[in-house]
């Protein structure tokens, strides 16, 4: 063991070797901790390596530290990925960006290893590294290392020497630069498909560091290699890089160099290329122009929403609103909304609820004529769904509706299919629109509620299913903070409290616990009128439960009866007796509730 540096009864003769294991002793304990069997105090270690550095200063971290983590790579997967990350935060620690090029070596060897999350990391750090490189360190000390990653022997080090070009490339020299996009081309046609996979995910950073001159003679022939490559994994990829280098052309260059390879993809035998093209192609179709739009992606997008995949078909269903925005209105009624029809009854349920979920963004678009004719059929065929998410998403979002068509006319169509779903025999389909039900509201109004749906909502606090009761008495306190203490008071309190002398036991359990919950959100002048008469009164009530509960609520209404300094006689004169008195009940629980609130009055 490390003899204590604080340690004044050293014995005579040990001064000067503890001095020198003082100079050593951050290193020293991180070896011993780095060698321990416990793989959990090796992990700590590696956390606490930024801790260690700063106790050691630049010179001895540049001097010492990154030295003997040069020479520590081999170890546990999980503490190498840590210390990946934990490099990346060395800048500062070895003096700043004039000595962060130190921190290179071990990050180049663990850019190297098999485990694909430590090189994942390493090019994260790498990056930042580079990131505040000068031109010279780039030149002298960055370029080599991706040189002999993108040249080593095995495909682990060419794999992440991908991630690190676009790093490199703005502060290299117009040579240099040459001489990166050659081996970036050269990994592009690796026969290790790991390779070329971790080039079309990196192509889109590199492409944006490049000219457009370049773009045309040289990164065009890497991204068409990588469209036909035989792996449909490498395929997939080179989606979003189609995407950056249709955003460095025109338009009519989109049509000559940029549509032929752009049509094979989307027409791709893979269905997980075709997956990647629908979840991308708003990004495309704004990439490529109006005139490609026209000619090409409107058949295109068709094909998506109707594609054998429902993978495929869910995907392009969520395109389906930025789409319809820039093929404008004639287009959406003429080419895709005689497609959506046959999307309401799809096979696939997620179809069907991404569908839910999106078509409500062609309201704005359509207006209100077009609107009520086109879409609100689909509304009612989707809120009919058996699929409770696909009803659902549609509630979630008739506020874009709303705008368009106005509240009266939405209520007509879609309030008898709500009410219908409210009713519904499965009680988790009752419990989903509850849970929808604060929303709704907003969106469409207090007086639309108090109107449609409040009875609907009280309704709910006497269902047999108290997970029902217990979600209908928090909606209840959504609905309070929307509308407020007020409306509460005046539509929503009277009915619970009335619920309060009922002969089921069941509906005065509930009047506690709707009321409890509520109370926060209205305020000390409310619980003093309404609610703390009612709760004293229930703290009589025969059943040990339900004074055990009223117990509890009494507890709950003491903060915020404390918001007014005018209530402190109120929680003395009533609360407290009331609780006194809980305590001491025949039965425990009771008195143990009132007990515990007690301590807070």
């Amino acid at each position: 063991m490390n003899p204590d540096p604080s340690d004044t009864n050293a014995q005579p003769g040990m001064a000067t070797q503890q001095e020198t294991d003082d100079s050593l002793y951050p290193i020293a304990v991180l070896i011993d901790e780095l060698k321990h069997e416990e793989i959990s105090l090796r992990i700590n270690a590696i956390k606490r390596i930024s801790t260690i550095a700063l106790a050691l200063g630049p010179e001895r971290t540049r001097d010492e530290l990154i030295p003997f983590l040069d020479e520590s790579i081999e170890d546990e997967d999980e503490l190498l990925a840590i210390l990946a990350e934990e490099l990346g935060g060395f800048i500062e620690l070895v003096g700043g960006p004039s000595f962060s090029h130190l921190i290179l070596s071990p990050l180049e060897n663990l850019a190297a290893v098999e485990e694909t999350i430590v090189r994942t990391k390493a090019v994260e750090s790498l990056c930042k590294v580079s990131d505040v490189l000068s031109s010279q360190q780039i030149e002298e000390h960055f370029i080599p290392l991706v040189k002999r990653l993108s040249s080593g022997n095995w495909f682990t080090s060419r794999n992440s020497s991908a991630g690190i070009f676009a790093g490199a490339y703005p502060k290299s020299s117009p040579t240099t630069q040459a001489d990166l996009r050659k081996m970036y081309s050269a990994l592009c046609h690796d026969e290790t498909p790991m390779v070329r996979r971790a080039c079309g995910t990196h192509l889109s950073a590199f492409v944006k560091c490049i000219s457009k001159e370049h773009i045309k003679s040289e990164v065009l022939e890497m991204f068409s290699h990588l469209a036909q490559d035989e792996q449909d994994s490498v395929r997939l990829l080179v989606v979003e890089p189609m995407v950056t280098i249709a955003e460095a052309f025109t338009p009519e260059e989109c049509q000559e160099l940029i549509a032929p390879t752009m049509r094979n993809l989307c027409s791709d035998r893979s269905w997980r290329v075709r997956y990647m093209v629908a979840e991308n192609f708003v990004k495309l179709s704004n990439a490529v122009g109006p005139q490609i739009v026209k000619e090409d992606l409107m058949g295109v997008f068709n094909y998506l929403i109707r594609d054998n995949e429902a993978e495929v078909r869910t995907s392009a269903t969520g395109q389906i609103p930025g789409f319809g925005e820039l093929i404008g209105v004639e287009a959406i009624i003429s080419d895709i909304l005689p497609n959506l029809l046959s999307l309401t009854i799809d096979t696939s349920q997620h179809v069907r609820a991404a569908l839910a979920s999106n078509i409500s963004g062609l309201a704005p678009l359509l207006g209100k004529d077009l609107t009520i004719e086109q879409l609100l059929p689909l509304f009612l065929r989707l809120l009919k769904d058996e699929f409770p998410e696909v009803r659902l998403n549609i509630i979630s979002r008739l506020e874009q509706v709303n705008k368009i068509i106005g509240v009266e006319l939405l209520s007509q169509s879609l309030l008898p299919a709500i009410v219908e779903l409210a009713e519904d025999k499965q009680w988790r389909v009752r419990l989903a629109i509850i849970e929808y039900i604060p929303l709704l509201a907003t969106q469409l109004g207090v007086e639309f509620f108090d109107e449609k749906l409040g009875n609907l909502c009280m309704s709910w606090l006497g269902d047999s299913v108290f997970s029902i009761r217990e979600a209908a008495t928090k909606n209840l306190q959504k609905l309070t903070e929307a509308f407020g203490a007020e409306w509460a008071k005046a539509n929503i309190l009277p009915k619970i409290l009335h619920m309060a002398h009922h002969s089921n036991h069941l509906y005065r359990m509930t009047t506690i616990f709707a009321i409890t919950t509520i109370a926060p959100s209205t305020n000390a002048e409310v619980i003093k009128e309404l609610i703390l008469p009612v709760v004293i009164d229930l703290a009589s009530d025969p059943i040990p439960n339900i004074r055990f509960n009223a117990a509890k609520s009494l507890q709950s209404l003491v903060p915020v009866l404390r918001q007014s300094a005018e209530m402190q006689d109120l929680i003395d004169q009533q609360v407290k007796v009331a609780l006194q008195k809980l305590s001491q009940d025949s039965d425990r629980d009771v008195q143990f509730y009132a007990n515990q609130a007690l301590t807070v009055v």
